[in-house]
């Protein structure tokens, strides 16, 4: 019986091959949209979970009383091991890192790689393998590496090269051999490995090595600068870390600190998908509403062609009854068509799927995993996925068509059936006010973009271009450096060149506090530390507000200071002039300092947050800097960089020039909200192929039913553009809900996804005004292009149609 049932179903789908085509298109695509969606937002879910005894893996974060006080990634370097030390029947096993990128060579070959000076613990604790080497010993003598596979390959060529030696540079410009002791073998995306964008590192240090470098004392209470991990016992809980948390701080950090830091554990299950203020979750989130959206807007494409279809089954259906058939037996019949259709609409997704992997893996920013890398049960899904969709597309024709009486069905009246005209408008509406919300977020998200890397910086992006330097910390090599640096200035192709520690791209050397010289402690601001020559302003085109920038007359006095004008605002100074000449102290450091410059406000981090209190210091104070950046002369910025390459091998032998555009380092910063557009435009895609669609369908199947109307209006001598107008009426009004349900909808969203912006576009009708133009003219214009041909047909030939 139920062959039988597929036999006709697949026999009746054969006779009406258009419409079947135009829903195997819609649901296909929206199948391979959501097989797409589903993988992405499998693996996002796995993130963590594949570390050994992932469930009791926790992060320690830091909450600051102000956010500019520290960042929530580190914290107090001894916190982790004294927890286990002191607690062991809490805590089973500790890591901390230290992030830094440096000087990496192997004969000829020079390159900065990222790397990760951690605790030996690290291959234990969380069970990386190695595909060499073993895992035991790997990171116990000082001066070992072990390197992920593809380092293995960069330097050597091949895997196996345990025992090999690479040299490694310092910030002291001096170089060590370190011998390889262990090949990591490929590794799941996690938050120890890749923290977060910029930290994907490729080399592990132990933390016996650190002397080399060399680096904070990871057992100071005063450095809070250690990414910093904890295995927690079975049973055991974040909660129950409250108190022995409260207890280590309290006992051992100086009052400075304990009196603004909180420090939580998050499960690391939990915390890549809740950092950066639930930026995964809501990406997630996004995704799958657009995917269930579309896959809403296939199903009412389906419904609506069956429903306007179902004239051609009326006598159908009344024969089967008249022969005994079941109401049941005819709701199974169509629910069969329905399997079937969404079947073959699968098998295409399933064969599409490899060519569209790598586009959608290139609009979400991360590579998206093949079919055959699930295990066998993952079939369950698309197999599911059919269901579901076959019987929610097909249950309500199913069940209308049903249910007509026989004595009008074996007539083959429509009556009963077109009473549910409404129906099929209210689908079409909702198909219409989903693409236009999708349309309306993707101008929106659009131009909160082009407001992120417009004018509104603070400071001029265009032909800068920036590198990290070899780094020797001391004031002979900052002197070096500033010899370096003026030679690339003097270069015709060259307009100005700076010696930072920083650059624009959210990347903090660090956090302190200032305060009024005739106020006490209490009254001091979080601010950012910026380390920079005194060309900084000129090559990134900031403006002084007030008084003067850093000078080289005055590089070496650590009493001279310059702030931005939200430092000056936030310690009382409305206007900068007034903040020249007046004394500040710094929380930790006892000479009081005077400020001989305000600078124009800049956007160093990601707009989401407000521009910080800035305090401007010259390199030579605490002889640190890794960035030369350069501002090029408009033209031929090829010529331009080829010169500074050719330069940089003379003048910096031994490290290779790996520049970035200042729009690539934006791009970096802005990666998720950059993600999110080019999301917005496949979603808009694919929801106006779906939407027209649609309207192809019902257009067509209504200038069917109404061909002998047109003929008789034809012969009454009705105008061509009078019957085209009869179409398009039809859809104005459907249009014209839609857009007044949309549009506040779409407002209500876009409004509460700028709010996470401390600075954002402001919300107007041009976005709203240009889609549902957009919009309605595509549909007019395509309803024009079908109903043309209709109306300009031969009336004699239309009357003739039964």
């Amino acid at each position: 019986m139920i062959k039988n049932y597929f036999i006709v179903g697949w026999r009746n789908i054969l006779k009406r091959p258009f419409f079947a085509l135009l829903n195997i298109i819609s649901i296909c695509t929206c199948i391979l949209f959501s097989l797409l969606i589903g993988i992405y937002i499998l693996g996002e879910l796995q993130v963590n979970r594949q570390l050994r005894q992932a469930k009791n893996q926790y992060f320690l974060t830091s909450e600051w009383r102000d956010p500019n006080m520290g960042i929530p990634l580190t914290t107090l370097g001894p916190l982790a091991k004294r927890l286990k030390e002191e607690y062991p029947t809490l805590v089973a096993n500790y890591f901390r890192g230290d992030y830094i990128t440096s000087i990496v060579s192997k004969g000829d070959k020079h390159f900065r790689e990222s790397m990760d000076i951690g605790d030996s613990t690290l291959l234990a604790m969380y069970g990386f393998k190695l595909l060499h080497g073993d895992a035991t010993t790997a990171l116990k003598e000082p001066f070992s590496v072990v390197v992920k596979k593809e380092i293995a390959f960069k330097y050597f060529g091949r895997t196996n090269v345990v025992g090999e030696t690479i040299q490694i540079q310092n910030f002291s410009n001096t170089n060590h051999d370190f011998r390889i002791t262990g090949v990591l073998d490929d590794i799941p995306e996690n938050s120890i490995t890749d923290l977060n964008n910029d930290n994907h590192h490729q080399l592990f240090i132990p933390a016996s090595s650190s002397s080399f470098f060399p680096r904070a004392d990871r057992e100071d209470w005063t450095i809070s600068s250690f990414p910093s991990y904890i295995e927690l016992k079975d049973g055991v809980t974040a909660k129950d870390l409250e108190l022995p948390l409260k207890r280590l701080i309290a006992q051992n950090a100086p009052d400075e600190i304990k009196e603004i830091l909180t420090v939580k554990p998050i499960a690391l299950t939990e915390y890549y998908l809740t950092k950066d203020n639930s930026l995964v979750n809501r990406m997630l989130y996004a995704l799958s509403s657009v995917g269930m959206f579309i896959l809403l807007m296939a199903i009412v494409n389906f419904i609506n062609i069956s429903i306007s279809s179902s004239s051609t089954r009326i006598k159908e259906i009344g024969i089967r009854k008249v022969l005994g058939g079941l109401q049941n037996q005819i709701i199974i019949q169509f629910l069969a068509e329905s399997v079937i259709l969404v079947s073959v609409a699968t098998v295409f997704a399933l064969l599409l799927y490899p060519l569209a992997q790598p586009v959608f893996g290139n609009l979400i920013g991360k590579p998206i995993p093949g079919l055959t890398s699930f295990p066998l049960f993952f079939i369950a899904f698309p197999t599911l996925l059919i269901l579901l969709v076959g019987v929610a597309a097909g249950f309500y024709p199913a069940l209308r068509l049903s249910a007509l009486k026989i004595s009008d069905s074996i007539k083959g009246k429509f009556q009963t059936v077109k009473e549910n005209i409404g129906l099929r408008k209210v689908l079409a509406g909702f198909q219409f006010c989903l693409a236009g919300i999708v349309m309306i977020a993707a101008f929106i998200v659009t131009e909160q973009i082009s407001y992120f890397f417009g004018q509104s910086l603070g400071y001029t992006k265009d032909y800068i271009v920036s590198s990290q330097v070899p780094r020797d910390w001391s004031p002979l090599g900052v002197q070096k450096m500033e010899t370096v640096r003026n030679e690339f200035a003097a270069m015709p192709e060259v307009v100005n060149v700076t010696l930072s520690y920083e650059i624009p791209d959210g990347m903090n050397g660090g956090q302190g506090l200032i305060y009024r010289a005739e106020q006490d402690s209490t009254h001091a601001i979080a601010a950012q530390f910026m380390n920079t020559d005194e060309y900084f302003l000129t090559t990134y085109g900031i403006p002084v507000k007030a008084g003067s920038f850093l000078t080289a007359a005055t590089a070496t006095d650590f009493t001279k200071v310059v702030i931005n004008e939200a430092a000056a605002k936030a310690m009382g100074w409305a206007n900068a002039r007034d903040a020249i000449g007046q004394q500040v102290k710094f929380s930790g450091f006892v000479p009081i300092c005077t400020i001989t410059g305000v600078t124009d406000d800049y956007h160093f981090n990601s707009m989401q947050h407000k521009i910080p209190p800035m305090v401007f210091s010259h390199v030579k104070v605490a002889n640190t800097y890794r960035y030369l950046s350069f501002k090029l002369k408009p033209g031929n910025t090829i010529s331009a960089i080829s010169a500074i390459e050719k330069k940089w091998a003379i003048l910096l032998h031994g490290s290779s020039f790996e520049y970035r555009f200042m729009d690539d380092t934006l791009k970096r910063v802005y990666k998720t909200e950059i993600q999110l557009q080019k999301a917005s435009y496949a979603s808009v895609a694919l929801s106006l192929v779906i939407v027209f669609l649609g309207v192809i369908g019902i257009v067509s199947l209504s200038i069917q039913k109404r061909t002998k109307e047109i003929g008789i209006r034809k012969v009454l001598g009705a105008s061509t553009s009078s019957i085209i107008m009869l179409f398009i009426k039809d859809f104005l009004g459907v249009l014209i809900i839609s857009w007044i349900i949309a549009c506040p909808v779409a407002w209500v969203i876009m409004n509460n996804w700028l709010s996470n912006y401390a600075y954002k576009i402001t919300l107007t009708a041009l976005p709203f005004m240009g889609v549902v133009v957009i919009l309605t003219l595509l549909t007019v214009l395509l309803i024009i292009l079908q109903t043309n041909k209709a109306a300009h047909a031969d009336p004699v030939k239309s009357l003739k149609v039964e």
